[in-house]
């Protein structure tokens, strides 16, 4: 594949099936085994496959159908990090997650069995090379969020840093090694680092603290990904919240700019399918050899966008971008969670389908 994300491209997360969600809730219950609900995911996850070539994208997950969460259930699986259930789940626009998250309880270490591996080995097998095997996982940033750092672990900061920085290396080192040649590194933290609103994670962070984290920030992820091997694509996903059609976060990417660009990354998923992920002129600051992958199509509602407001948004982003290094993908996943956004499942494929044809028709090709 070259390396960059496709013109045509989507974040990774799909609705699951109810037959999926089932299945799960069974499990939860003890009425089935792991073998049975496995067996399960796996027929839904070839099903998506198929779907997905079949409309036309060249990027293919597995959904996230084997994930809870698009987030924990690959942190608690790293050493050092566990999984627990707070009093109360995260606050978004008008409604309350689950009550689950993470924290760190000793010294961060690279998991060799963490089960996203055989996870991923099993969507690369099934797509046989008929296109391209993307794996999405959350950042390394995702364990700066307040609250989840033990200071009596790490009373230094940078020395966690450099911790989670050596275990995502290794371990995007080991999804290269089992075949994969683009990864996703989805990341939230950065939009609390707005000049915006932050709803989640406890309290506002100062202006000054707020520098200090960009400034990490970007550090982690470069140390995380310098020195694997060339033709390893990685990008990054921007995203403000994403919960049953619902959103946390809101601010522009002004304020972020200077530091989230700096990631060696060779591209930048980011929102803007409305007013709260701000303007253009941020871009300024992008990496004119990276690609921005404009997530102009919402995944939280089922109507399709009017093509030719699109041509305009595409167009006003070429001031700053140009149009060979321009991507168009929804502006997050479809289901972040396994509850998923509001819209059907037909009307999920009908938004990845008219990314692939506005595409073709904006950008010259899906590829």
């Amino acid at each position: 594949m070259p390396i960059r994300p496709f013109r045509a491209d989507h974040v990774g997360s799909l609705l699951r099936p109810q037959r999926l969600k089932k299945a799960r809730a069974k499990f939860n219950n003890n009425e089935i085994s792991q073998e049975e609900l496995t067996q399960i995911e796996n027929e839904e996850i070839e099903r998506i496959i198929e779907k997905q070539i079949e409309i036309g994208l060249h990027s293919i997950t597995d959904g996230e159908f084997r994930r809870s969460w698009w987030h924990f259930d690959f942190l608690e699986n790293i050493n050092g990090v566990e999984g627990y259930t707070p009093e109360h789940g995260l606050e978004f626009e008008g409604v309350e997650t689950r009550p689950h998250n993470v924290r760190v309880v000793d010294k961060v270490s690279y998991n060799p069995q963490h089960p996203h591996f055989e996870h991923f080995k099993f969507l690369y097998d099934k797509v046989d090379g008929r296109a391209t095997a993307k794996v999405s996982i959350p950042s390394p940033n995702q364990l700066f969020h307040p609250n989840i750092l033990n200071e009596e672990v790490y009373p230094n900061i940078e020395d966690f840093a450099h911790d989670i920085a050596k275990v995502y290396h290794q371990s995007l080192q080991k999804f290269y090694d089992l075949g994969a040649r683009y990864i996703q590194i989805d990341d939230v933290y950065w939009a609390g680092l707005t000049e915006g609103t932050q709803k989640v994670r406890g309290r506002q962070r100062t202006d000054e603290e707020k520098v200090e984290a960009r400034e990490l920030a970007y550090k982690v992820i470069n140390e995380a990904v310098d020195g694997l091997p060339d033709d390893l694509v990685l990008t990054t996903h921007i995203c403000r919240g994403n919960y049953q059609s619902t959103w946390a976060i809101s601010g522009g990417y002004e304020a972020i700019a200077p530091y989230l660009f700096k990631e060696h990354l060779h591209g930048f998923f980011l929102e803007y399918d409305d007013d709260r992920s701000g303007d253009f002129e941020p871009l300024r600051y992008f990496n004119k050899e990276a690609y921005a992958v404009l997530g102009l199509i919402t995944s939280k509602t089922p109507e399709l966008e009017d093509k030719e407001l699109i041509k305009q948004r595409v167009k006003e982003a070429q001031q700053y971008v140009d149009l060979d290094h321009i991507c168009i993908s929804p502006q997050c996943g479809f289901a972040s969670t396994e509850e998923g956004n509001r819209l059907t499942e037909e009307e999920q494929w009908a938004k990845l389908e008219y990314i692939v044809e506005l595409a073709n028709e904006l950008l010259g090709s899906a590829d």
